[in-house]
């Protein structure tokens, strides 16, 4: 039984999958794009189901939106919208839209990460892939394109102009308006480690952003450039061994660090996918497929044929470097099973793939 069977068997929808929640909606964004290839009826039922049971007949959200995590679930209330017509996933859809125009915002107009008291104020990589795709999907289908691509392009160039790191070529994780955070660096602000999933939301960011902007769009070349330049790093600090990378990417012989899939998983979506699209050059589906090989020696099967994914690491906030360490390596964590569905689902298509990889 593959991965997508078996999640869907182990998480009875309003049994336990859970609330709406970001890793939720990451593993039913996949789920859905294994739906739009298949047809399979039993897709798009599992996440209806969810949905559901958090968005009611009037399209109300049972989950405020304080922070940039919980719009993430607003991508599946487009996709949706477009399968079953439900006035319900529509409202829904507009509400978190609407949202957007009263979300609090730093001085030079970047979104928080988060309303709440812990993270005013903050710009977090992660914020970038649970709000953009769903904006630029949202401005395509409703006519809101003008708001919709401005916003998106403001947002992701903003975040990188605080968080890129031009001798690595990777970003930061988090940034502070203030400085007054304990991991934010005096002048900058910004805090001083490159943890491996925030880099792989942002980099899945690009490239769905980008799948949805015109062509013509003024802002694209700046956002390919990104793309390219995260590409370059990826490439850098690929473990030789293995085709992963490490949790805190660019410390491979610091001891206590580990090879992590749920970013590996994101970084080869973001090469398998910009190769596909042309933003980046060829040979990096080489560098994709290594990796994807080395996803696949981290899948363990028992005898009754389940498979799971290890070495996921838990959620995780800001913080220093013994912190990022000590993260748990989880089995199963939806962070990774999302992660891997969704790179999974991208690689069918690719002549490394195994075709029995992800289902």
């Amino acid at each position: 039984m593959g991965v997508v069977e078996q999640t869907m068997k182990a998480h009875p929808v309003l049994a336990s999958l859970g609330k709406w929640n970001y890793t939720r909606a990451l593993t039913l964004y996949a789920i859905e794009k294994v739906y739009e290839r298949t047809h399979d009826l039993r897709y798009l039922h599992y996440v209806q189901g969810w949905a559901d049971a958090h968005v009611s007949a009037k399209g109300e959200i049972d989950e405020p939106l304080v922070d940039l995590d919980n719009m993430l679930p607003g991508i599946l209330m487009l996709s949706l919208y477009r399968d079953t017509g439900e006035e319900r996933y529509r409202i829904a859809a507009q509400t978190i839209r609407r949202r957007f125009d009263t979300y609090p915002r730093t001085k030079d107009g970047g979104l928080w990460h988060g309303a709440g008291v812990e993270h005013t104020h903050q710009l977090w990589l992660d914020g970038m892939f649970m709000s953009m795709p769903f904006l630029v999907q949202y401005g395509e289908m409703f006519g809101d394109q003008k708001y919709a691509y401005r916003e998106a392009s403001k947002q992701l160039l903003l975040y990188a102009s605080h968080l890129n790191d031009p001798k690595t070529g990777l970003l930061f994780h988090a940034y502070d308006e203030l400085g007054t955070e304990p991991w934010a660096q005096p002048v900058t602000h910004h805090s001083s480690f490159f943890w491996g999933r925030s880099i792989g939301w942002y980099g899945v960011a690009l490239v769905e952003v980008l799948e949805t902007m015109p062509k013509n769009d003024p802002d694209r070349p700046k956002l390919m450039a990104l793309v390219r330049q995260l590409a370059a790093a990826f490439e850098r600090y690929q473990d030789p061994h293995t085709g992963l990378w490490f949790n805190v990417v660019d410390k491979a012989d610091e001891p206590g660090n580990w090879l992590e899939t749920s970013a590996s998983s994101m970084f080869i979506y973001m090469l398998s996918k910009g190769v596909e699209r042309g933003y980046i050059e060829p040979k990096y589906a080489g560098i994709a497929c290594k990796g994807y090989r080395g996803m696949l020696t981290k899948l363990i099967a028992n005898p009754e044929g389940r498979v799971s994914v290890t070495a996921i690491c838990a959620g995780t906030v800001v913080g220093d470097l013994a912190y990022y360490l000590k993260r748990p390596a989880n089995t199963d964590d939806l962070h990774g099973i999302g992660a891997f569905m969704l790179m999974s689902e991208q690689m069918k298509n690719t002549p490394c793939a195994r075709t029995n990889a992800s289902r």
